[in-house]
């Protein structure tokens, strides 16, 4: 259902700040820790749970990767067992942070307290209100709560602190998670019942696999795009919206501009799968762990192109289904899908901006729901033997015609079932799998139902996947690319050849080193 919003130039330019992303966590989660008489945290400023790495310097190592000083300043980044400095030189290699003491996160008042963390001793009863685990049930809060997010976040850090920022680390593959074991490690919020509400609205479907509108920003807030005038600004839109190639790896939202006549403080958009104007493969297509989850059997997750009336970019919603839909009435009331959907619970995020969707509609993101005006979906999975379904509705659609409009739950779950087994069965793409069958199993194969609505904070899940961990910064050295599918992690391509002022001769590029950075590929 949305439409195509095309790219635009914007003078801006990258350092980057360590964003909480839950794609890829550094290690096992912190476990509960108990007060010893020897107290290794007591001095040191602890965030959230972490671990304590190299005792005579108090570092801290956070399940997001950052390491932190005493004072909780940003001074390096955990990646695959290494401890990386801030300006890139190797602090150690080999850790294991299962073999590391535990600091953790205390009440105002109590000190923060380290134990072996293969000792039970002084441990929470995780079945106790105390226990705060991450994708535990237990001491469940309201996603509209500041609490609401996830242990061992910088979402927890104040987002104008220079603790957060550290200059660009582009050196491991951003891959998209895996959300099923991604979703264990935040709390899950309560929500109430907002039935009868008196704001209702209907979902339509769709699954593009197009760039999101949401990754382009502007300096004016236009069309619902992030703000960049200021670092606070855009910063507090949550950023742009993850982009990834067609292997489904994280690449930049914005780049250096491309033409670099002259230094820009300004950035490039990274060309979009779906426009027509650039190598379509080499584009950036929506990431797949982007598709719906579960969080368990009456809530779920999902990203939405909402109405330009009412939406905008990085914002969030909480819907509850009513068991009825869209066109309803006397000679067509709810089917049996909308019946089984009723009282659920959905908490979505608005990565795009349809300009067709009507306020109170959102345009849920769902692989097998038809791609809608744009398709790059047939770019990722290239193969001329699959049923896609209608154009507008996707695999749903597809059954109805089939079958027939009359038809029960358990019909049309097994005929969509067995076309997103089909058609995404044998991919390389598990997460369009798991989408298109959540659709099946969790949202009952609904077609257009009804929900009654409100606004609230976003979960700091659904801001990990959406936020871009690459372009955190107005300003960026990574070079333009017009194709992106050779690229398969690693560090980009950067230049230094460029300032903000002229030197003698009038020229912000040094000619030559311009070209040989133009110059390398991946």
């Amino acid at each position: 259902m949305k439409k195509k919003v095309l790219n635009v130039v914007v003078a801006m330019g990258v350092a980057a700040v360590f964003s909480a992303c839950g794609d890829d966590p550094a290690g096992p989660a912190p476990g509960p820790t108990s007060s010893t008489s020897n107290d290794p945290c007591a001095n040191v400023t602890v965030l959230s749970d972490a671990w304590l790495f190299n005792a005579d310097k108090a570092y801290l190592i956070y399940p997001d990767g950052r390491v932190t000083d005493a004072a909780g300043n940003v001074v390096a980044q955990f990646v695959d067992g290494n401890v990386v400095g801030v300006d890139g030189g190797q602090i150690a290699t080999g850790v294991d942070v299962g073999a590391l003491q535990v600091c953790q996160v205390q009440p105002v008042g109590s000190s923060a307290a380290a134990v072996d963390p293969n000792s039970s001793t002084g441990a929470i009863d995780p079945n106790s209100s105390d226990a705060m685990l991450p994708g535990s049930s237990a001491g469940m809060v309201d996603p509209n709560s500041s609490a609401a997010v996830n242990p061992g976040s910088s979402a927890s850090v104040d987002p104008e602190s220079s603790a957060e920022v550290v200059p660009e680390s582009s050196s491991s593959v951003k891959n998209s998670g895996n959300p099923e074991e991604d979703i264990k490690n935040y709390p899950v919020p309560t929500l109430k019942n907002i039935l009868g509400n008196g704001t209702s609205g209907w979902n339509t479907r769709y699954w593009d696999a197009c760039k999101p509108h949401c990754s382009q920003t502007s300096t004016d807030g236009a069309e619902g795009k992030p703000v960049i005038n200021s670092q606070a600004e855009y910063e507090a839109s949550h950023y742009t919206a993850r982009v990834c190639n067609i292997h489904d790896i994280e690449i930049p939202t914005f780049t250096y501009s491309k033409g670099l006549e002259r230094y820009w403080i300004g950035f490039q958009n990274t060309p979009n799968a779906c426009d027509e104007a650039q190598p379509a493969t080499g584009g950036g297509f929506t990431c797949t762990d982007m598709a719906p989850v579960a969080v368990n059997d009456t809530l779920a997750y999902a990203f939405v192109a909402g109405s330009a009336s009412t939406t905008s970019c990085g914002k969030c919603f909480h819907l509850q289904y009513d068991g009825s839909f869209k066109d309803a009435s006397g000679s067509n009331a709810p089917k049996e899908t909308h019946k089984a959907l009723k009282g659920k619970h959905i908490i979505v995020m608005a990565s795009n901006i349809g300009h067709d969707v009507k306020p109170g509609q959102f345009d849920l993101m769902v692989p097998g729901g038809g791609p809608g005006i744009f398709n790059a979906l047939n770019l990722m999975i290239d193969r001329n033997d699959i049923e896609w379904g209608a154009q507008y509705g996707g695999f749903l659609t597809y059954c109805q015609q089939k079958l027939g409009y009359d038809k029960g739950l358990t019909d049309y779950q097994s005929c969509v079932t067995e076309m997103c087994n089909a058609a995404f069965g044998d991919s390389k793409y598990p997460n369009l799998l798991r989408g298109c069958l959540w659709f099946s199993n969790w949202y009952m194969a609904a077609d257009n139902p009804t929900y009654q609505w409100e606004e609230v904070e976003c979960p700091q899940y659904l801001l990990d996947k959406y936020s871009t961990t690459i372009s955190t910064s107005i300003e960026t050295k990574i070079l333009f690319q017009s194709d992106w599918s050779k690229y398969k992690g690693g560090d980009f391509i950067t230049t230094d050849a460029c300032s903000k002022t002229p030197n003698a001769q009038g020229e912000y590029c040094n000619p030559e080193q311009l070209a040989a950075d133009k110059a390398k590929t991946y």
